[in-house]
């Protein structure tokens, strides 16, 4: 990226422009629709009904109706009245310090925000993030996925005692806001057999990680393994690599149930032709430049790179992702494991300086979090890595120079 004044930067968070800031191929294509039409969804055109298509072969089979919209917020808003509409009830069970768009109904579930404002709703139940470095149950534990699991059961037993009933499990498949936690495989299909036994349906949000960006998977909750599927999945941010598309998509039976209200689902600007011209781009390009293999090869070597540093500087408490979904957990102490957000800070300010563009997540804002373009590469892990190093050395002796003053003063 450029600045006004043409000063380059090092991107290593923008996973909106996903294939890449003002990509061509990207360019070209939202050209040459927006010169022969664009119009709203009132009027048939065949590119939404070939993205629809597109998009069926890149998820599980049972996935097979799909709505179009603008953002990510309309997107989970939707899934949302859908799982209303199917299951006929209300609560919704989500994780700690979530976040699921900006719209009314989604700050009610979304603990990183409500929080801040007008609190935590009776229909909206909180369960811990499934996180084993910092979380209830951590990598010492005997099995923290069934652990993790039973807490959602807990929840769901606790709301039936008080004549609540669950519509949906709501879950980022891999929570970024939360500190860039990767969920224990086998998790997902402890808490949804949970959930669909409480009647509700399980909610993927693919807002943030989908589009090949995990690496080995298309999808982040695919993670979970091969015998796991959502009951809706949403996407948004990537899927347009900045132009605002989203899409919600689920099975035959839920969308059934929704249209079964006889109010028909209507938006004005969802799957017009420049939007789905710019949708089938994005997978192309993803296939025809191989990112989703890139993104392991690169996510790997990222990772290693930045475990070597774990050995050599102890801020660095843990480092975990998959493919260029990236977190790393600054800490004051290795015991504790207390959040070193200070330290956070002082880092990513600095990294700017040095025309990189990296930020921090996690509850106690901590966390550095990759989520780059999906061309970045092994030079641009190698550099960010090699700076971040030259950085904590220099707090390092910083620190160890005010030890010392200290010392001598008393």
């Amino acid at each position: 990226m450029y600045d006004e004044k043409g000063r380059q930067y090092l991107d290593c968070i923008n996973n909106v422009a996903h294939v890449g800031h003002c990509h061509p191929d990207i360019v070209k294509a939202a050209d040459e629709q927006n010169q022969l039409l664009n119009t709203n969804s009132r009027y048939l055109h065949d590119n939404i009904v070939s993205y629809a298509e597109r998009l069926s072969k890149m998820l599980p089979e049972k996935l097979c109706i799909f709505y179009f919209l603008n953002s990510g917020s309309e997107a989970n808003d939707l899934a949302l009245r859908l799982a209303r509409q199917y299951t006929k009830h209300e609560d919704v069970i989500v994780l700690d310090h979530a976040y699921h768009g900006h719209l009314t109904s989604l700050i009610d579930i979304s603990p990183y925000k409500f929080r801040n404002l007008d609190g935590q709703k009776e229909w909206v139940h909180v369960a811990p993030v499934p996180d084993t470095y910092r979380g209830l149950y951590r990598e010492d534990h005997e099995d923290p996925v069934t652990a993790y699991a039973n807490e959602v059961k807990t929840i769901i037993e606790q709301a039936h005692k008080r004549g609540r009933k669950i519509a949906a499990f709501f879950v980022e498949s891999l929570p970024s806001v939360g500190g860039q936690i990767i969920p224990p495989a086998g998790y997902f299909q402890k808490v949804a057999e949970h959930v669909h036994k409480a009647g509700g349906i399980f909610i993927a949000d693919e807002i943030q990680v989908g589009f090949g960006r995990v690496g080995k998977h298309f999808w982040g909750f695919q993670l979970q393994g091969e015998d796991f599927t959502p009951d809706i999945v949403t996407m948004g941010k990537p899927i347009g690599n900045g132009h605002p598309i989203a899409c919600v998509a689920t099975t035959t039976e839920i969308a059934e149930a929704f249209a079964a209200t006889g109010v028909e689902y209507f938006n004005t600007f969802g799957g017009n032709p420049v939007s789905c011209a710019i949708g089938l781009a994005v997978l192309d390009v993803i296939e025809k430049e191989h990112l989703q293999a890139h993104a392991t090869e690169v996510g790997n070597f990222l990772m290693k790179l930045l475990e070597e540093q774990k050995i050599k500087h102890p801020i660095i408490g843990d480092v975990r992702g998959s493919g260029l979904f990236v977190g790393v957990d600054l800490i004051k102490d290795q015991a504790e494991r207390t959040p070193a957000t200070a330290e956070a800070e002082y880092l990513i300010t600095r990294l700017k300086e040095e025309s990189i563009l990296l930020s921090t997540d996690g509850p106690g804002r901590n966390v550095l979090k990759f989520k780059p373009p999906m061309c970045f590469s092994m030079e641009d892990a190698k550099f960010v890595v090699d700076t971040i190093d030259k950085l904590l050395t220099d707090m390092e002796k910083e620190y160890l120079n005010q030890q010392k003053t200290s010392t001598h003063s008393t």
